[in-house]
């Protein structure tokens, strides 16, 4: 779930689109963390443009994972001093802070303008770094409270699948690792490319709610939460529609405020946040992918207007449609 950040991103000095990835394995480096990054910034075939990715850690050789299957890691610190986007990725020992070299390096990597980002409990090597003073971060909702006890200077933020502060980047436990990658390349590459790299590793381009969602959550009463599944699934190839909540709960076979109530608990964002992200999104790529009038954009997703388009679009996404696709169009 983004908070703002995207907005923040624009506002804030921009980042150029990142092209080399260093991601540092630190021990105990989290087999899942190298999994993600090497799927998302890995090769994905013809028309969808590759990333220079290094793994690193504090010297090259065997390093030990999580899984207790050690990993040949081929690169050093030396990678953090000239990638364009910087990954501390989670290890077993985060609570112990890293060695004076890691935490140098990824403070010059800061400093000298580079994308930095972490994962999962690599948030807290961002904090012992001082990165993420004054800042709003995220890490595994399980650790939230000690990441906040330990560094009172952060805002943390337990609910998040990822925070975005603009040069630094910060992604919840585990699978929203993904979350992060595939927002950080739909910030800085576009939604285009964000939707291929996320259709070939089988995965949405971006999860609606939080991390609240995915705590303790109760097993489905019924088989309504599939078929909630599908009325989505409707929804999105319907976009183009003035779709409406009652709309929605009406397809569901549910009453408005029953069908908003399992919607949160099952996504852990409200029906109207949903459409809008959902429109949004598919503007986003018609924006990049097409030569459509802003106007003819707006009809597609299922405004009513361009200046409706506009409207949402700058309060979203801190900028007008033509904006947007000045930065980031693939059309001549």
């Amino acid at each position: 779930m983004a908070d703002g950040g995207s907005r923040r991103a624009w506002q804030t000095a921009h980042v150029s689109a990142f092209t080399t990835v260093a991601a540092y394995a630190p021990a105990g480096v989290g087999l899942l963390a190298v999994g993600v990054v090497t799927e998302v910034f890995g090769p994905h075939g013809e028309g969808v443009p590759g990333f220079d990715l290094s793994l690193c850690a504090d010297r090259p050789g065997p390093v030990r994972t999580d899984g207790g299957i050690p990993l040949s890691v081929p690169h050093g610190l030396d990678r953090l001093a000239s990638a364009d986007l910087v990954i501390a990725l989670p290890g077993a020992d985060f609570r112990t802070p890293p060695g004076p070299a890691v935490l140098a390096a990824f403070r010059d990597a800061h400093a000298r303008g580079a994308l930095v980002a972490a994962h999962c409990v690599g948030a807290f090597t961002l904090a012992a770094a001082g990165l993420l003073d004054g800042r709003r971060a995220t890490t595994h909702w399980r650790f939230a409270e000690l990441l906040a006890r330990r560094h009172p200077e952060i805002t943390v933020d337990a609910t998040a699948l990822y925070v975005d502060e603009g040069t630094i980047a910060t992604g919840a436990g585990a699978a929203a690792g993904f979350d992060l990658c595939l927002h950080l390349l739909r910030r800085e590459h576009g939604a285009a490319l964000a939707n291929a790299v996320a259709r070939d590793v089988v995965l949405p381009s971006h999860r609606d709610g939080g991390q609240a969602q995915y705590l303790a959550a109760p097993a489905p009463e019924t088989g309504r939460d599939e078929h909630l599944a599908e009325v989505l699934a409707w929804a999105r190839a319907h976009v183009h529609e003035p779709l409406t909540v009652t709309e929605l709960a009406r397809r569901a076979v549910m009453s408005r405020r029953t069908f908003a109530r399992r919607f949160t608990a099952a996504t852990g964002t409200t029906p109207h946040a949903w459409l809008r992200g959902l429109r949004l999104s598919a503007a986003e790529e018609l924006l990049e992918t097409t030569d459509l009038s802003v106007e003819e954009v707006a009809r597609r997703v299922g405004y009513g207007s361009a200046a409706v388009l506009r409207e949402q679009f700058v309060r979203r996404r801190g900028v007008p449609p033509r904006t947007y696709r000045r930065t980031f169009t693939s059309t001549p």
